[in-house]
């Protein structure tokens, strides 16, 4: 028998919505080169590789040209997988070590809660070519460890806005956070979206790390610690958002599998 890989959609209780991760749960550890090539194959945002450990799983997440330190989605469609896959029992708590430490996730109820650490973001002078490579003004300009997180006007300019993702790639930081609060009828905090051409992403659909900078920046000019969130992207996504200031960030979302599929090589 082969490798079981799992399609999970997170951040999202929609099928074919929120963003899309492949999951192995694998028996053994693999190269480096495998797993690259599992994440090409597969040719989504990420894919997620784990290893049982004595108290967790090993976790390593492979967009379809690197590996990356932290991705949020990816995360949550793991915990969904040990859990609808019977690795986990529902009370556990699902451990991951990984390059950017150790992470827990929790079950509540349909939702699942991420324990991230917090990313802050630094006032830089953006270059040149940055608001003409998003096409919007641009209100606030931070940068931190992903790039450059940007504020612009409204809802309607995140929502709207076409970037020129090959301007985008010439830029110092070419991977961007783009986010607004929203207009005063709506049930979401902020809106956000995330561009990603340096890791082979132009645009993220949903981005569990890009949430772990705007938590402690809208916290900052909200005066709150609780945030409902949407992303976006095409195929959208909804985090709930909790910082209370140190240094995690509490990231809640839903999952749902939407294919299985064995890999034979």
């Amino acid at each position: 028998m082969g490798q079981i890989i799992t399609q999970v959609d997170a951040f999202t209780n929609t099928p074919f919505a929120g963003n899309p991760a492949a999951v192995c749960v694998l028996p053994a550890p693999q190269s480096e080169e495998w797993m690259q090539k599992v994440a090409q194959e597969m040719n989504l945002s990420e894919t997620a590789f784990l290893v049982r450990q004595e108290d967790g799983f090993y976790l390593r997440w492979f967009t379809p040209t690197t590996e990356v330190p932290l991705c949020g989605h990816a995360t949550l469609a793991s915990s969904h997988v040990l859990w609808s896959e019977a690795h986990l029992l529902p009370d556990e708590i699902a451990r991951f070590h990984t390059k950017s430490g150790l992470l827990i996730a929790k079950k509540l109820g349909s939702w699942i809660e991420l324990d991230f650490p917090v990313n802050y973001s630094e006032q830089t002078t953006a270059p040149s070519a940055l608001g003409e490579a998003l096409g919007v003004p641009l209100k606030t300009v931070l940068q931190n460890s992903l790039g450059y997180l940007v504020e612009v006007e409204s809802e309607e300019l995140v929502r709207q806005m076409q970037p020129n993702f090959e301007l985008l790639k010439t830029l110092p930081a070419a991977d961007i956070i783009v986010t607004s609060s929203t207009n005063s009828d709506s049930e979401f905090d902020f809106v956000s979206r995330f561009f990603a051409p340096s890791l082979g992403i132009n645009e993220d659909p949903v981005t569990g790390a890009a949430h772990c900078c705007l938590a402690p920046f809208w916290r900052d000019r909200l005066g709150k610690n609780e945030f409902l969130a949407y992303q976006a992207s095409s195929r959208g996504g909804i985090l709930k958002v909790r910082y209370d200031g140190g240094d995690r960030v509490y990231l809640a979302g839903q999952a749902v599998t939407v294919l299985r599929g064995e890999l034979l090589f």
